[in-house]
């Protein structure tokens, strides 16, 4: 008789527990839904209407915008129309994807539009996304 022999009342068990991995995913779930309301920056501008698809936004998204007065911002902070150029550029410097989303007050001269989106190219930004609001059907 010969030691150890055959062990079959023992089986491998080869269940993963995903128990605290559903706990860390419905942790997250409700971190993101309390802080996703909290992502809208900016300054209320009256927006033009237009039948687009609405786009979803980018992480860390950039808004400039123009406000009825024709005042410049980014995000929340005002800034010299001069200075958006210079501001964007060192903005972008460090980062990989270069977008901007433009929201102009649908009362802004479409020229001041056009000199604003000339400075944001000119800033070294690749892409311009222009926001509008859905046009009533």
């Amino acid at each position: 008789m010969a030691m150890g022999g055959n062990n079959n009342n023992r089986a491998v068990m080869a269940e993963i527990n995903v128990t605290p991995l559903v706990d860390v995913m419905l942790v997250l779930l409700v971190i993101f839904m309390v802080t996703a309301p909290m992502m809208q920056q900016g300054v209320q501008v009256n927006l033009p209407k237009a039948d687009t698809k609405a786009m979803t936004p980018a992480e860390e998204s950039v808004v400039v915008s123009i406000d009825k007065n024709a005042r410049l911002f980014i995000d929340k902070d005002e800034v010299a129309p001069g200075e958006l150029r210079k501001r964007l550029s060192t903005m972008f410097a460090a980062r990989v994807k270069k977008e901007v989303f433009l929201k102009a007050d649908a009362g802004v001269q479409y020229g001041e539009v056009v000199k604003i989106m000339a400075d944001i190219k000119g800033a070294g930004i690749e892409r311009l996304g222009m926001v509008t609001e859905p046009a009533a059907k």
